[in-house]
């Protein structure tokens, strides 16, 4: 969703610093302590002086979403002032000259885009199915797999509770009353095809790639969905070729030449075309690029969000977390964690002088008490290699989630399960570690199991009125949001510090490859 080939100084870009540099440590290191100062004071002079952010980062990052947990005010306060602090520190660069994020969505928010729709010809499929281990599961497999997944650790049980409602309640899987706009329409982590096989009418955003809209297009024609398409206007205004409302399938290809939009550079022209969409929709956030260039998606996206919620009132957002994250996690799952840590036997024996050099650590040695009298664990699955940029991209994300809940926005948040991407396939480390990560209780998906199950995760969101994303449902602390239906993959309730077994794990992952 990111353009490698963009200018540096073109759209959405990094501040500079003192010394002219954009340095993504700095902004990072900036935005984290201004999210905590309110709060805790002296974290946020932590952060300020740590010289090292990259190898630094996950201590800080911990004890933000501790002080986030301890009162329920101040986590929506945390998150308030890092989006604050962020959209402050932003910058639009545009004809040579660079302004802050907020005027250039107000000074280039101008219509620059036309649309064509495209039709998908079949009925709305009406059973939820997945693919799974190489089958189809549906009806009560599915559901006896779900369970099993609550069961074995895999997930919460408010994961199976939200899906078996969608499971005995086929008919909300009929989307063609739905309305949602994707950034990042071919994201490998998105919804777009489950939603397009429901039948929802999906406002897609991607790049200006002509082979991924041509995927996007075939996949819509094959479904029950519909397909609106941004097309750039030339200079005049005009269109680049006749639109003429529902395009011929024989057009597929003159449409995908010319359709799509850079997230980055047209940051304000794309907030003109989604306020087209007169019915009421979902701005979901989805785009992904490596480094430095998520945690700048991560800004586009959310300066549509603020301003599309500053002119509407008709919006619900959806995002979803990564696992590979810091979380307040219920009671229960540090109680099974310590369970099984206790129940090692004599592999435990054989594990305890490793753990001199931080190997086959607990997953919780303590657990806190809140305002509210509520006792709960931290977990803390931070992978080093993603680094601090990834943890930023996602953080701002879960900030607006909570800003805007607390506001009265529907939000939809839900904690995928680590997945076989290809991002994480292309990282050697990464990926033997998620080859071996089963010997410790840890299960990953594959991408078609994940986006399937997130995609039911949001039309139960969208359906049920008692969902968490409901900001009217009560929850005692706003984090919550992301602790209910989570498929955290068995991170939460494995008896070992995740990093801990980390390198144990690869190790045993690259051996497994290659038997």
């Amino acid at each position: 969703m990111a353009d490698s080939a963009r200018s540096a100084d073109e759209g959405l870009t990094f501040p500079e610093g003192g010394d002219g540099r954009r340095s993504t440590s700095a902004a990072g290191r900036a935005i984290f302590a201004d999210s905590i100062r309110r709060v805790d004071p002296i974290i946020a002079a932590r952060i300020e002086h740590t010289s090292d952010w990259r190898g630094g980062y996950i201590g800080p990052l911990r004890d933000i979403v501790r002080a986030a947990a301890m009162r329920a005010e101040d986590a929506v306060t945390i998150s308030t002032d890092g989006l604050d602090s962020a959209h402050r520190r932003f910058v639009f660069g545009r004809n040579g000259e660079h302004l802050p994020l907020w005027q250039a969505m107000e000074q280039f928010d101008q219509p620059r885009f036309g649309s064509v729709t495209v039709q998908g010809i079949i009925p709305p499929e009406s059973e939820l199915t997945l693919p799974y281990s190489g089958r189809r599961l549906f009806g009560s497999d599915l559901g006896r797999q779900i369970d099993k997944w609550v069961s074995n650790g895999i997930a919460e049980p408010g994961f199976a509770e939200a899906l078996t409602l969608v499971l005995d309640n086929p008919d909300w899987l009929d989307l063609r009353d739905v309305d949602i706009a994707i950034l990042g329409a071919g994201a490998e982590m998105g919804p777009t095809r489950s939603l397009l096989r429901w039948g929802a009418r999906v406002h897609a955003i991607d790049l200006p790639r002509p082979d991924l809209w041509q995927r996007l297009i075939a996949t819509t024609r094959s479904t029950a969905g519909s397909l609106r398409i941004p097309i750039a206007l030339d200079p005049s205004g005009a269109p680049p070729f006749v639109l003429d409302g529902m395009v011929h399938p024989d057009d597929d290809a003159t449409v995908a030449s010319k359709a799509g939009a850079d997230l980055l550079r047209q940051t304000p022209e794309l907030s003109a075309w989604l306020r087209e969409i007169e019915q009421p929709f979902v701005l979901g956030t989805y785009a992904y690029a490596d480094g430095a260039a998520h945690v700048l998606l991560s800004m586009a996206g959310d300066a549509l969000a603020t301003r599309l919620l500053a002119q509407r009132d008709d919006i619900t957002l959806a995002y979803l977390a990564t696992p590979t994250d810091v979380f307040m996690v219920p009671l229960d799952a540090v109680e099974e964690s310590r369970r099984r840590w206790d129940a090692r036997g004599l592999s435990g024996l054989l594990q305890s002088p490793l753990r001199l050099v931080k190997q086959f650590e607990p997953n919780y040695r303590e657990t806190f008490i809140n305002e509210a009298g509520i006792e709960f664990g931290i977990n803390d699955s931070l992978v080093p290699q993603q680094g601090p940029n990834y943890a930023l991209a996602k953080r701002l994300q879960r900030w607006r989630a909570l800003v805007a809940r607390a506001d009265g926005t529907p939000v939809s948040l839900n904690l995928a399960p680590a997945t076989r991407t290809q991002s994480v396939v292309k990282n050697r480390a990464l990926a033997a570690a998620y080859a071996g990560a089963g010997r410790f209780g840890v299960e990953v998906f594959e991408p078609a199991t994940s986006t399937t199950l997130m995609a039911a995760l949001l039309v139960h969101d969208l359906r049920n009125p008692a969902a968490a994303a409901n900001p009217s449902t009560p929850l005692a602390n706003p984090m919550d949001l992301f602790a209910q239906a989570a498929n955290h993959g068995g991170l939460w309730r494995t008896p070992y510090a995740p990093r801990s077994v980390l390198s144990i794990a690869a190790l045993l992952g690259m051996f497994e490859s290659r038997a």
